[in-house]
Formats: structure tokens, sequence, C-alpha cells
């Protein structure tokens, strides 16, 4: 059994590993709003001083490259997991999967246009990337998706749609629902897909559903969960 002594000493390691969660919590809350946030307001968010800032990363840059090794390992989570026997219908869960981890990819897509940090977040999705890339490469060979783009091509529009959805859903304040059907009609009508036939697919397959977070499977319940305590946070 622990000594008081034992405890007291461990107490301001506690201490410092909450801060550093509050820390990372409140950058990536506020550089979602202020891409080019500085350290003050990162720390004043997580309510610490700046000092405090420096107990924990050498710099603004070292507390971004924390947030995109935390985000990319959390989507490359995702597209790992991911899996389906029909090309369209996986294609559209990585993107419902994506919207529930909001926060993660519209950080990421920021700080993927910024300097010094383009070349990071690049190498740190590129297991999601790849994962997409085999969808997109097995569904034109199965002819489910579009033949007419290079799949490398035709992947990395897959993306940027996507991302675009999730992009506009902090200008636009999208419903989660709202955003959840949007994201996969969006990488579907990228992917060859008409509007009626996408929409068919999403109303056919159960693991396209949205369910509220309280209702999800365990790893949308859990992104789900994410996005909203982080939101808060904010």
């Amino acid at each position: 059994m622990p000594t008081i002594t034992e405890e007291v000493r461990r107490a301001p390691r506690r201490d410092a590993a909450a801060n550093r969660e509050a820390l990372l919590a409140a950058a990536s809350a506020t550089l979602n709003e202020h891409p080019d946030a500085g350290l003050e307001a990162i720390a004043s968010a997580a309510g610490l001083s700046r000092r405090a800032v420096y107990g924990h990363f050498a710099g603004r840059d070292e507390l971004i490259a924390a947030l995109i090794a935390s985000g990319a390992t959390r989507l490359n989570d995702i597209a790992a997991t991911l899996e389906h026997p029909h090309t369209p219908t996986a294609i559209a869960l990585l993107g419902a999967r994506l919207w529930h981890a909001v926060e993660h990819v519209q950080l990421l897509a920021a700080m993927a246009l910024r300097e010094p940090h383009v070349d990071q977040v690049a190498a740190a999705l590129a297991p999601v990337r790849e994962r997409l890339g085999a969808l997109v490469s097995r569904g034109i060979d199965e002819g489910t998706l579009r033949g007419d783009i290079h799949p490398q091509t035709l992947a990395r529009l897959v993306e940027r749609a996507a991302i675009a959805v999730l992009l506009e859903a902090s200008v636009a304040r999208l419903d989660d629902a709202e955003g959840h059907r949007l994201v996969m009609l969006s990488v579907l009508g990228t992917a060859g897909l008409g509007w009626r036939e996408a929409g068919a697919v999403i109303d056919a397959a159960p693991e396209l559903a949205y369910l509220p977070a309280a209702d999800a499977e365990p790893d949308q319940a859990r992104d789900a969960s994410d996005a909203t305590g982080e939101e808060a946070r904010a």
C-alpha cells in the first residue's frame, strides 16, 4: 500500500498528465477555429499560463506535431479496421467514420496546408490514403466505381470530397445526422455513382445507418463521443 509520501510524489505527475491533455484538447479546439493561433491563445483556452506550455512542449511546432500524431493515429485506426465486400459501401463507410472524427480531420486538413507541417501530415496519414487507394482500385477493377479516371487521382478526389463536407460542417453547422449522410453522398458521387444510386446504396446497408452516439456501434460511438467532447471543451 502506497505511503502518504508516495501519494504526494505522484500527485504532480498526475497533474502534469492532466495539464498536457488539457493543452492538447485546447490546441485542437483553438486551431480548428483559428489555424494560426499562437501559444498564448492555446494556453488561455486550457486555463494555463504560456509558461506552463513549455513544461510539456518546446514550442508551438512541437505541440502541433503531437496533435498531428494523435489525430493521424485515430484516422489510421479507422481505416485499418474498415472492411466490406461491396466497394461503394466500404467507401461510404470510411466517409461516415471520418465524419465522426470530424475534429481530427479538420485539424489535419488545416495543418496540411501550413509549413512546416505539410510533409508531416502527409506521412502520418499515409495508411489512410493507402487504404482508400486500394478500395478505389478494387472498385474500378470490378466495375462498381467510375473507370475514366486514374485510380490514384480518383482516390485523391474522393478524399477531398470527404474533407470538403467536413470543413463545410463548421460553416453550415450541419447536425450530426445530416453530415453523416452528406459525406457519404459526396464521396460516392465523386467515385462515380449517380445521386439516386448513391442514396440507394446508403439506404440498403445497415452499416451505413446513422446512429446517435448512445446507440452506435463501439467504433462509431467512440468517434462521436470524441467529437462531442472536443466541442464541449472548446
